[in-house]
């Protein structure tokens, strides 16, 4: 019972994390209010079809073109005040914002819709890097695992009460292109007090260190290297290399597994209405399992090491994703939440070994490459599922194909992860 209790005082006592976990919480209801907006304008307007082509190609240019270009932008949260970028990023945001609602209301078409919707999400992946980067700066190294778990299940609930908001005022305004613009005008709220709440640190407050590791030379000349430090600091750091092998694996899954779902909530009557609620109804699902994921995994990483941890994960995970090969959606909804637990614990394990085990002047490149990572490995899977499956979305094998990659996944982060265990883990 006093657990929670002194957890909350614990984070009181941080002053510039509680801050820090404001603006995450503030941000990310606004990306998961926009999200579900223009998930709902592309995937369940009774405007648009949408088939695996449509969807897949609906994510790739959503996510793809950044996640290549993340790791360059990366440089400037290791080279530059982080307050100052994640205030630039939010201004930026905004302007965008302004921008989508008048395409939607004007229907403007889905190419301008998809390129906004883009250029927004790569700022708000850019935003959540920057604060997964700067938090060993205002959480004690002991507490890293614990208060990172915090400030993640804080944004997560916070993605999903913004989500389902949605609902409310598209209740009101309909789900065609010009109550979706009303809603993204909407957004302007959270995503304006995360910029409030971005002023109020103090300058170097969030890093970078200028440790004897950062980059030097010009600002042009980090960017452009922003890509190859990051993935060189991953090869030469093996718990980062094994880390990351295991959330790529599970990304890809998630791939394979969102195309389904996507699809399968397309076979209702009214995939409008009843279509969106099914695909919220899993994103439900699968976010009460991240939340309880973040409970678990402290515990868990203290009791075993991360390297057990994520190995446990990925086994558990695979066969959770086996027990959903009947496509069924009471047995998929209860898939879902365990692959939310076992998921975010392996998301939890690469987090903290870049937060870790990497160099502060490196940390941000590091975190980038795990963006594009993140990303790459979903479109790439989704991709070629979309060209594989068929349009109702009724393949088994794919299920059990996805099993399959967990256990990859499980081979290469066991290879790799112990070649770092004579370093301390824990």
């Amino acid at each position: 019972m006093r657990a929670p209790v002194e957890l909350w005082r614990s984070v009181r006592s941080m002053p510039d994390f509680w801050r820090l976990m404001q603006l995450r919480m503030a941000s990310q209801f606004g990306d998961g209010m926009f999200q579900a907006t223009v998930a709902g304008a592309l995937l369940f307007n009774p405007d648009r079809a949408a088939d695996p082509a449509s969807i897949a190609r609906a994510f790739a240019v959503l996510f793809l073109p950044y996640s290549l270009l993340g790791p360059f932008a990366g440089a400037m949260m290791d080279r530059w005040d982080r307050r100052w970028v994640l205030v630039g990023a939010n201004l930026s945001r905004l302007a965008l914002i302004a921008v989508i609602g008048t395409i939607l209301a004007i229907r403007a078409g889905e190419i301008p819709l998809l390129l906004g919707a883009l250029l927004a999400n790569g700022l708000a992946r850019f935003v959540a890097s920057g604060l997964s980067a700067s938090l060993p700066h205002v959480v004690p190294r002991e507490q890293v695992v614990t208060m990172n778990s915090v400030a993640t299940a804080s944004g997560a609930i916070a993605a999903f009460i913004g989500a389902n908001f949605m609902l409310l005022p598209r209740f009101f305004v309909g789900g065609g292109d010009k109550g979706a613009a009303v809603i993204i005008f909407l957004t302007v709220v959270p995503i304006t007090i995360a910029l409030l709440l971005s002023l109020r640190f103090g300058p170097r407050v969030l890093g970078p260190d200028d440790s004897r590791r950062a980059i030097h030379g010009s600002a042009m000349y980090a960017v452009i290297t922003g890509w190859m430090h990051g993935a060189r600091t991953i090869v030469r750091t093996p718990t980062v290399a094994a880390a990351l092998s295991a959330l790529a694996a599970h990304r890809m899954v998630v791939g394979i597994n969102s195309l389904l779902l996507l699809l399968l909530a397309h076979r209702v009557k009214d995939p409008a209405a009843g279509g969106l609620g099914i695909a919220l109804l899993f994103f439900a699902a699968s976010g009460l399992g991240s939340f309880l994921s973040n409970l678990l995994t402290p515990p868990t990483v203290r009791r075993w090491g991360r390297y057990a941890a994520a190995n446990g994960a990925l086994m558990g995970a695979a066969v959770i994703e086996l027990a959903g090969a009947g496509l069924m959606v009471p047995v998929m909804v209860g898939c879902s939440f365990f692959l939310g637990v076992t998921g975010q614990m392996i998301k939890l394990c690469a987090d903290s070994a870049m937060q870790m085990d990497v160099d502060d002047a490196l940390r941000g490149h590091v975190f980038a490459v795990q963006d594009a990572l993140f990303w790459v490995s979903f479109i790439v899977a989704n991709s070629v599922a979309a060209a594989l499956i068929p349009a109702d979305g009724y393949a088994p094998a794919f299920v059990v194909f996805a099993s399959a990659l967990y256990l990859v996944g499980l081979v290469v982060h066991s290879v790799l992860g112990r070649r770092g265990q004579p370093v301390t883990v824990r």
